[in-house]
């Protein structure tokens, strides 16, 4: 990553150059509602870069029911449909947010939420903002057992030491 400093010290030619690298990566996207399978859960990926991951998380029970947190990464969720309630250590209440509002949850800040109310699903959109001065990649580190839908090989990385009984 370049810093305003370093910009600032280039040449015009070098700058330009730095410019036009960066606005090659200039991408477009939409977003579509997954079709619902039988998993409590799916995900519509809008973008990525090295800093950022854009994410429609689509929650028919459940959600990030397990408390865990995020290492070298802020997360900022936004309901778009539904409702949802975020809870920290020891089930406090953090947020009950409904559409069009969110909550930013700081790296290392633990949570879990879950879908609440009457509607059919919960549409929730996930924003992850990636430390750009770190060596080591962003982790979910999980403080609860996960749940047996959560198959993916990062959905199942714990603290070292015994894990926390699931509720």
């Amino acid at each position: 990553m370049v810093t305003n400093k370093e910009v600032r010290d280039m040449s015009p030619a070098e700058k330009e150059a730095f410019h036009q690298q960066a606005e090659a990566r200039i991408k477009t996207f939409s977003y579509r509602r997954p079709e619902m399978g039988q998993r409590p859960k799916e995900f519509a990926p809008l973008c990525r870069s090295e800093l950022l991951r854009i994410v429609v998380q689509v929650i028919k029970d459940g959600g990030e029911n397990n408390l865990h947190y995020h290492t070298h990464s802020d997360t900022a969720w936004m309901v778009l449909r539904g409702r949802a309630r975020f809870y920290g250590v020891g089930d406090k209440l953090l947020g009950e947010l409904g559409p069009h509002e969110g909550i930013l949850l700081p790296g290392g800040s633990r949570y879990w939420f879950e879908k609440v109310g009457d509607d059919d699903y919960l549409e929730i959109l996930q924003m992850i903002g990636i430390e750009s001065n770190s060596a080591a990649p962003p982790e979910r580190i999980n403080l609860e057992r996960h749940k047996a839908w959560m198959q993916d090989d990062y959905l199942q990385v714990y603290e070292q030491g015994p894990v926390v009984a699931q509720k």
